[in-house]
């Protein structure tokens, strides 16, 4: 085998070890319907973090999450010290980047879950 086959092989062979650790972080985090987190906000267990852009969030949020964009979570994770002993649950547009920062927050040592089908999935369920 040549240099450059190790290599490229050696590169792909990261790439999908990378892939599969974000994945398995992924899977071991609790995943809330819209509607199931709507029954957690009435009995006020939960906190909400809304974790789309600002801009996103000028278009329209669900009433009492509080805000921290994704790509400041980890700069801006001492907000949210004061709701250590509270679950987290995240949500942006379709649930993809509240997963990712939801395993950020685990890391750091919050108790967390990401809602499913972000705030595009409660809407179409018509929640408020």
């Amino acid at each position: 085998m040549e240099t450059s086959q190790v290599i490229i092989y050696s590169v792909l062979g990261l790439f999908i070890l990378l892939y599969l650790r974000r994945m398995l972080s992924l899977r071991s985090l609790k995943n809330y319907s819209p509607a199931e987190v709507a029954e957690k906000l009435k009995s006020n267990s939960i906190v909400l973090l809304d974790v789309r852009t600002a801009a996103e969030r000028q278009a329209g949020s669900i009433k009492g999450s509080l805000h921290i964009p994704l790509h400041e979570i980890r700069r801006r994770a001492n907000e949210l010290e004061k709701h250590k002993g509270r679950e987290i649950v995240c949500y942006c547009a379709t649930g993809s980047r509240s997963g990712s920062a939801a395993a950020t927050l685990k890391k750091l040592g919050f108790t967390v879950a990401n809602m499913r089908g972000g705030i595009a999935e409660w809407n179409y369920s018509g929640l408020k």
